[in-house]
């Protein structure tokens, strides 16, 4: 039970860095794009820019936890994080905002990384996965509380912006002490990152990435362009975020007992049904089951490939190859943002529900072929050879 609240302390971190400073953007897309003037086109281009933070973070992670430790990366990561939100506000020139929210994606690369390396080695420590889907479920916080709040601000964008950087200064102070370790790897030892073994994962990552990203980004454009009210959509954000916190009471058993990746690919193929379900009618009954469906399992497929990489890969070697997988999940979601609003742009603003769909269901299907690496278990942990 230590381990789990410490968890829990540390899920402000993926709170912050996820909820709040990459999927309440979706909430803000229509205030902003009526307000700035913008195409669906260039409200996917403002995502990509954060992709692309994302994905030099991911780059850099692992030096940056070499030099100065897991714990360290995590708390200034936080810190940077909360900064870049509040400065957003300042976001009506293009570029800045643009420039802005590049530095909030690559800090929140950094938390994301860090976060997931401490929670690894807590859930080795315990045996148990446990820790892990609880650290990656405090999304649903941040979710949650954008939905709570952003939609009663009227269009007030540059306001929610900065209460969002003071929410996310406040999770980095309650987790601030979560982060100590005690175990950081003495500097010149990263290890090496091991992603061509397992590229069948690796692949349904970068798919997954690419696919579920569109979904929040544009389902408040979605919710929008079939007139729903403030209640409505602050109802769907809300109930999101929930399902998002419940989901390791859903999937924290099977990502632990069940063998190889069949877990992740269940994850998968319950995120594109959820997709899909939106698209069979625009009642807000029938969008709200979409959400929650797409809540309870999106912020379990990086749970499901953290502990898969945990049993595969040797502790030395965690760091590096979480931060290659991190590299290929930030491709997919720089990419997946832009190329939906474009087809988006041209169709409906339907069609970002159908590339998640597409896209996480083939995903689903590579993730059900067989890794090179086989699971070595509590042997690999214990004795940390190298597959």
């Amino acid at each position: 039970m230590t381990a789990i609240r410490r968890a829990a302390r540390l899920a402000l971190g993926t709170a912050s860095a996820l909820g709040l400073a990459r999927f309440s953007y979706g909430l803000l897309v229509p205030a902003m794009g009526d307000d700035l003037r913008w195409t669906l086109a260039e409200a996917g281009a403002v995502s990509t820019a954060n992709g692309l933070g994302y994905l030099a973070g991911a780059v850099v992670t692992a030096a940056v936890v070499r030099r100065w430790g897991a714990a360290a990366a995590f708390r200034w990561g936080l810190a940077v994080t909360a900064v870049a939100l509040a400065a957003t506000a300042a976001g009506d020139v293009f570029v800045v905002l643009l420039a802005v929210r590049a530095v909030a994606g690559a800090s929140g690369a950094v938390v994301f990384i860090a976060g997931g390396v401490i929670a690894a080695r807590a859930a080795a420590r315990t045996g148990s996965s446990t820790p892990i889907t609880v650290y990656f479920a405090g999304t649903g916080l941040g979710i949650g509380l954008s939905g709570l709040t952003i939609p009663g601000l009227a269009g007030h964008w540059q306001v929610a912006w900065i209460g969002l950087g003071v929410a996310a200064g406040a999770a980095a102070l309650a987790c601030w002490t979560a982060a100590e370790t005690g175990e950081e790897e003495p500097a010149g030892e990263a290890g090496h990152a091991r992603v061509r073994p397992l590229w069948p994962v690796a692949a349904a990552y970068f798919l997954f990435a690419a696919g579920y990203i569109t979904y929040i980004t544009f389902l408040s454009v979605y919710l929008a362009n079939r007139l729903a009210p403030v209640v409505q959509v602050a109802l769907t954000w809300t109930l999101l975020g929930a399902a998002v916190v419940a989901a390791p009471a859903v999937w924290s058993r099977p990502i632990t007992r069940w063998s190889g990746t069949r877990a992740l690919a269940l994850v998968l193929g319950v995120l594109a049904a959820g997709a899909a379900l939106a698209l069979l009618s625009p009642s807000p009954a029938v969008v709200i089951a979409s959400a929650v469906t797409y809540g309870a399992s999106f912020m379990a497929v990086p749970a499901a490939v953290t502990a898969h990489l945990r049993t595969v890969v040797a502790p030395t070697d965690l760091t590096a190859t979480l931060a290659a997988f991190t590299a290929l999940f930030a491709t997919g979601q720089t990419a997946g943002p832009w190329l939906a609003g474009l087809l988006a742009d041209h169709t409906s603003p339907a069609a970002p529900l159908v590339w998640t769909a597409g896209l996480c269901a083939v995903a689903a299907v590579l993730a059900g072929v067989r890794p090179h690496l086989e699971p070595t278990g509590h042997h690999t942990e214990e004795t940390g050879a190298r597959p």
